[in-house]
Order: C-alpha cells, then sequence, then structure tokens
C-alpha cells in the first residue's frame, strides 16, 4: 500500500513514467521492510531496557542508513541509470529517503519491544502464578500432614496401653487405626470433598478416641438436609474435633458430649464444633495451639479470606465455627 501510493506520488509530483516510479517505491520499501524483518527478529534475543535503549537506537538508524545505501546503490547502477533526471532525483532524495526509514523501522522497533515485552511480563506472571500456585499445594500438603503424627502418637501409647489389660480393645483400636489411616491416605490427593465423606472419615477418628476415653466421651451430630452434596475441604473437622476433645476431656471431668453441626446459609457450608470446658481450668483462647492454627492457615490458602474461622465463649461452652464458601 504503501509503494502504491509512493509510485503515485513519484509520477504525479516529479513526471516520472509508471515504470520508473513503481521499480523506486518497491526497490525501497522491500529494503525497509527487510531491515523491519531484521528489526524484529533482533528483539527476540535481545530486549533493550530504559538504560540501553540507545542501542536500539542506534540499530535503527544503522539499518535505516543501510537501507538509504543500498537504495541508492541499486537504482543508480542496475536501473534507469541513463535516467538523468531520475538520477538527479535520487541523488538529492538521499537523505530525506534515510529519515524515512529511519523512522519506519524506529516504529517497527518500537512495536515489536512492546510486544515482546507483554510477552515476556505475561510468561512471568505465569511462571509466578505457577510457583505460587505449587507453594501454595506444597504447604496445603505440609499441613495435612503434620495433623497426623500427634494423633498417631497419642494412638499408638493408648493402644499399648491396652495391650496388657484389654487386649480385645487394643485389637480393634489398630483396626479402627488402621481403617483411618487408610482412608486419610485415600483422601491425600483430593483438595475438597463432600460433607458425608468428610463426617464418614470423622466417624472414624470418634470411634478410636472413643476405644482411649472410653465412657467419658459422647458426640453428637447434627445437619441440615440442605447441606447433601455441599463440598469442604478434605480432612479439614478432624484438627478442630481434636481441640475440642482436648479442651472437654482434659480440663474437666465425668462425661462430655462433642456436638458437631452442619447448616447451609449465605451460600455456605457453616460447621460449628462445641465442646464443654471448666472456667476455672480451661484456657482455650491460649490453648487453640497447631489444630485450629493450621485449619485458619489452610482457609486462608484456599480461599484467601482470614474470616472464616472463628472461636468463642459461650456460657460453658467452647465453640469454634468455619465457614466454607460454596462454588457458584
Amino acid at each position: 500500500m504503501l509503494a502504491l501510493f509512493e509510485t503515485y506520488a513519484l509520477v504525479s509530483t516529479f513526471g516520472f513514467a509508471w515504470n520508473v516510479a513503481l521499480a523506486d517505491a518497491v526497490n525501497f520499501n522491500l529494503l525497509v521492510a527487510t531491515a523491519g524483518f531484521i528489526m524484529f527478529n533482533s528483539l527476540k534475543f535481545y530486549q533493550a531496557g530504559p538504560k540501553t535503549a540507545i542501542y536500539l537506537v542506534i540499530w535503527s538508524i544503522a539499518l535505516a542508513s543501510l537501507c538509504a545505501v543500498l537504495h541508492r546503490y541499486l537504482m543508480s547502477s542496475y536501473f534507469f541509470h541513463d535516467n538523468i533526471p531520475y538520477q538527479e532525483y535520487l541523488a538529492g532524495s538521499h537523505v530525506i529517503r534515510g529519515l524515512f526509514a529511519w523512522l519506519m523501522i524506529a516504529l517497527i522497533g518500537m512495536q515489536s519491544w512492546i510486544w515482546f515485552y507483554m510477552q515476556e511480563q505475561s510468561a512471568n506472571e505465569k511462571r509466578e502464578q505457577e510457583t505460587l500456585k505449587f507453594s501454595r499445594e506444597a504447604e496445603l500438603a505440609s499441613l495435612r500432614q503434620q495433623l497426623q503424627p500427634h494423633f498417631l502418637f497419642n494412638s499408638l501409647n493408648s493402644i499399648s496401653a491396652l495391650a496388657g489389660s484389654k487386649p480385645e480393645q487394643a485389637r480393634l483400636m489398630i483396626q479402627q487405626l488402621s481403617d483411618f489411616l487408610r482412608g486419610t491416605i485415600k483422601k491425600d490427593d483430593l483438595q475438597f470433598v463432600t460433607l458425608d465423606e468428610e463426617l464418614n472419615h470423622l466417624q472414624l477418628y470418634l470411634e478410636i478416641e472413643k476405644v482411649r476415653f472410653g465412657h467419658r466421651l459422647k458426640t453428637e451430630i447434627v445437619r441440615d438436609e440442605e447441606t447433601a452434596g455441599l463440598t469442604l475441604p478434605s480432612l479439614l473437622l478432624q484438627p478442630v474435633v481434636e481441640n475440642a476433645i482436648k479442651f472437654g476431656l482434659y480440663d474437666t471431668v465425668g462425661e462430655i458430649t462433642i456436638r458437631i453441626e452442619a447448616q447451609a446459609a449465605d451460600k455456605q457450608l457453616v460447621i460449628t464444633v462445641e465442646n464443654p470446658f471448666d472456667p476455672e481450668t480451661s484456657r482455650p483462647r491460649q490453648g487453640t495451639g497447631f489444630g485450629l492454627n493450621s485449619v485458619q492457615r489452610r482457609l486462608y490458602l484456599l480461599y484467601a479470606r482470614q474470616d472464616l474461622l472463628s472461636t468463642k465463649m459461650t456460657g460453658p461452652l467452647f465453640k469454634t465455627e468455619i465457614k466454607i464458601p460454596q462454588p457458584a
């Protein structure tokens, strides 16, 4: 398009023949296009920053000068060398052609620089997102793994204590522990599970704890029908319930009831875990420890929110509330 415009300008302004004007325009524009292609490809391997942009300017000037020199050489040596008016025009327009070539090459270079810069920024952002994703997944996996040793040590100690006096209960606890750990391994690759799956796995944990604490530990699970099919992060409830048992049983005497309630509200799965405590001996505010901290950290990594876990004391009860946003 630019070559046709230049051809028309040479014919209408300077009165050259169409073949002369077309040859001049095509030759010059091919040289500029080739220089622009060289500039574009060179920027694939060299990104000029703010402090080194001078090299881009120097490179464009060199290519433009080369275009002007080659154009004059080719048109004066191989084409129309006996056309005196055209040769005079060619000599007089040499500098103007060089400036025009520089503007075109610099424009191509700037556009290429912007293109490759945006591509590089996009690639960097993608790498950062992938790095953050892998880092988050690694931290989530680490948090899940850190929950098991503490519970496993307690269970093995209980099995050891029961092995001599109550071997039947020890064998039962070993079987229950085996089922619980097998389910845990299966869930390691699952980020989210349904509430039914989580409660079924939690029931295995509670059965083990009931062998440890005997008649002192009672549990009550209440859920709304609307919670059917709702999802939550896998293995999320066990550390919360473990925390409730710890502060319910360790600091009180007699039987206690751990109450777990699940309901749907405002497009969220709301789970409340209640345990009794003795105000004179319990310190639930200072004693949330790793369990609840790990749950809060997991919720933040998954949902980028700090308000999804809360605790409060209501009379003789300590309540932990978890809100799980549901996908739209």
